[in-house]
């Protein structure tokens, strides 16, 4: 098989990315937010 892993790791490395992807859109979403909070408490630009 490719790269010498049999197809079910391939299976599984894929479910694995696409159960992932949700989880990253979301933390990033949560941390622009949080960018935005702390740069509004300490008074903007610095």
């Amino acid at each position: 098989m490719f790269l010498g892993l049999e197809w079910y790791w391939w299976l599984i490395i894929v479910v694995v990315v696409a159960l992932s992807i949700p989880f990253k859109v979301k933390f990033m979403k949560w941390w622009s937010k949080r960018q935005k909070e702390q740069k509004d408490k300490w008074g903007g630009e610095e």
